[in-house]
Order: structure tokens, then C-alpha cells, then sequence
């Protein structure tokens, strides 16, 4: 089954894909959106990806009559930098792209932010295209927001570069080890979490069957989380106010990634730890308990840590949220839930509170 999503943006506007054996087809999708074939395409993939995917996506380019060069850049967030970018664009002037030449992210968020980004800047902005090969991509593959990291702050230097259109392969999915799957879970149950109550519910009824990769459930779910991201980013493209929900748990989150240094904790663990503490924030700012309970406990069904690791030290959590792009002028903004499905911007939250509720993080990790 094939289900077929817009994200309406004028002139920007773009379909997202989602079915099985769609790579495949690739060449067709290419056709269909006027991808010419007199220049080179670069796809950019990973080390983890490239073995099971890209020799299949590149047959299926030059059977259609395209010229693909790829490069395979490391597995990780370390590749998400200013150096591998340089490295990128080095190997785009080689294989002598041009400004009709188009960019392919094939694998996860970071290959996607990081080809979008080579995309973004390359001769001032050429075309790309995403497809995602994991389930945390359903995600950050929509909504063009492409980025790099800095070592003191995540995505910091970054742009917003639509794609051409994305195209979700559920059978890539296949190969998911159980922690990156639970971890690409942490962004499906967050947009249920600030849009959409009875799927979070849903979520929780059928986590076992997302997590062994049931074909029919991860379709429906990608296709829910896909469509929340494309309603808000439809109508806040530049994040100048709506789009900011998108950022639930990741206030705490990415300063979690930032102390670990991004490669202790995968992004969807930090996420959920994240939503955790936004949770217990909104119950403080008179949530019923319930937005704290239920968000836990479907996180925990997905598999997906709710507690911050004892070893974290929470001075340095706090000082790398400020250096987040959500903090400004001495008070922090935050997204806060007011219900299950149902969240408000916050831009009064002090960081007196925020330090409280990491060290509540803490204690329940200890408490076990």
C-alpha cells in the first residue's frame, strides 16, 4: 500500500512517499518531478546505509538513465560538521555537479541533514531529494531544516532548504537494529503528543507491533507522524512561531546529546527524556498529572529510556541549554504540554524550574 502526503508551501510544495519497494521505482519518482538527466547526481549516504541500500538505489538511477556518483561519509552525528562538508562539496565540484544537478540523501537524519545542507550551500542552493532509511527521519526528512553541528551547540549552522519530494521505503526499514527503531518511536509518539491525543492512545495499543516492524503499522504510523510535521510546517515554514511545537523535549534534549558529546545517547533516547521532563514541567504549570504519567509510560512501551543516566552532570546540562537557539535574555522558551495532544510556547519559563525538573530527571534514575 502506498500512502501519499503534501506539504503545502506555494511554490515550495512537495509529496512525501511512503510505501514498500519504492527505491526500486526511484528513477520514475525522478522522471515524475522534471530531474533532468544531462547532469551528475550526488548521493550522499552513510557506512551503515551504503551496504544494504545504495547498490540498489544506483541500479535503479542508471537503469532509468541517470548518472549517479555517490560518497559514503562515517555513521553518526561526528559527521555532521563544517569539515565534512568541505569534503562534500570537494567531491560535487568532481563529480562536476552543476547547478541543475541534484543532491539524494539516502539514509537517516543525520545523512539528511548533512546532504541537505551540502544541498543548501553548494552554488548558492541546488535541488535534493530525501530518502529516509530509519524510522527517526520520518521526522527530520520533512520540513527542510537542514544543519551541521558545532562542538559547543547542535545544528547551529544550518539553513532551510526544502526537498524536491521524499521518499519513504518501508522495506528499508527491515534492518533497523531494536534500539534505533525504538528511538525513531520517540518523534512518532511526540507529534501525537502535541497534535493528535487518539494517536498517542493508538501508539500505546500497537507499540509492540511498531517495535517488531509490522509493516501495516509502521506505514500508518509514519503516515500520522508525517502528517502532523507537514500540517505545522505548512503553516510556520521559517519557524517564526506554530512550527517551534515541533521542538517538544528538545530543549533538554539536545543539551543531553551536547554533554554526551553525540554518541552516548541516540537522538530519539535524549528526545524522550526530553518529553519526560517537558511533561513534569507542564504538570507544574498546571497540566493534569496525567500528561506526566501517560507520556512516560507509552515512551517506556516504545522501549525508550524516561529517566536521566546518573552520570550526567547537571551543571553542564544546563549550560549547554544555553547555548540552545531556544534560549534568549535570561528566561528559556519552552514547549509545554497542557494536555495529551495539546501543547503551548512558552517563553517565561525560569531556568530555576528547568534546573529542578533535571534534577528530578536525575533522581528517578537513582531512585531505581
Amino acid at each position: 500500500m502506498m500512502r501519499e502526503l503534501n506539504v503545502d508551501l506555494g511554490e515550495r510544495s512537495y509529496p512525501i512517499y511512503i510505501g514498500e519497494g519504492l527505491i526500486n521505482e526511484a528513477a520514475s519518482y525522478f522522471q515524475k518531478h522534471g530531474i533532468g538527466k544531462k547532469s551528475p547526481l550526488l548521493i550522499i549516504t552513510d557506512s551503515n546505509v551504503a551496504p544494504r541500500h545504495l547498490p540498489q538505489l544506483e541500479e535503479s538511477l542508471r537503469n532509468g538513465g541517470y548518472r549517479a556518483v555517490s560518497a559514503v561519509v562515517p555513521a553518526g552525528e561526528s559527521s555532521k560538521s563544517l569539515a565534512m562538508l568541505g569534503d562534500l562539496v570537494g567531491e560535487a565540484l568532481d563529480a562536476g555537479l552543476d547547478r541543475k544537478s541534484v543532491i539524494v540523501a539516502l539514509g537517516g537524519g543525520v545523512v539528511g541533514d548533512l546532504a541537505g545542507f551540502v544541498a543548501a550551500s553548494y552554488m548558492r542552493g541546488i535541488k535534493f531529494v530525501q530518502i529516509p532509511t530509519t524510522i527517526l527521519a520520518h521526522d527530520s526528512s520533512v520540513g527542510g531544516k537542514v544543519a551541521v553541528n558545532h562542538p559547543k551547540a547542535k545544528n547551529i549552522i544550518g539553513a532551510f532548504h526544502q526537498p524536491e519530494f521524499v521518499l519513504y521505503d518501508l522495506g528499508t526499514l527491515q534492518t533497523l537494529p531494536p534500539r534505533d527503531v525504538s528511538s525513531g518511536l520517540a518523534e512518532v509518539v511526540k507529534h501525537g503528543l502535541i497534535r493528535d491525543a487518539a494517536f498517542v492512545d493508538w501508539c500505546e495499543q500497537n507499540a509492540d507491533k511498531l517495535r517488531a516492524l509490522d509493516a501495516d503499522s509502521l506505514g500508518y504510523a509514519l503516515y500520522k507522524g508525517c502528517g502532523v510535521k507537514a500540517s505545522v510546517v505548512s503553516q510556520d515554514e521559517k519557524e517564526l512561531g506554530l512550527r517551534a511545537i515541533l521542538n517538544l523535549g528538545h530543549t533538554i534534549g539536545h543539551a543531553l546529546e551536547a554533554v554526551a558529546g553525540y554518541n552516548e545517547l541516540q537522538h530519539g533516547e535524549a528526545i524522550s527524556i526530553g518529553m519526560v521532563g517537558a511533561a513534569r514541567l507542564g504538570v507544574r504549570c498546571g497540566a493534569p498529572q496525567d500528561v506526566y504519567t501517560t507520556t512516560k509510560r507509552v515512551l517506556a512501551k516504545c522501549g525508550l529510556p524516561v529517566s536521566l543516566p546518573k552520570h550526567y552532570d547537571v551543571d553542564a546540562i544546563m549550560a549547554a541549554m544555553m547555548h540552545d537557539k531556544k534560549f534568549s535574555e535570561g528566561t528559556m522558551v519552552f514547549i509545554v504540554p497542557t494536555a495529551i495532544g495539546s501543547v503551548e510556547i512558552r517563553s517565561d519559563v525560569s531556568v530555576e524550574w528547568v534546573r529542578e525538573i533535571v534534577e528530578e530527571l536525575k533522581l528517578e534514575a537513582e531512585q531505581k
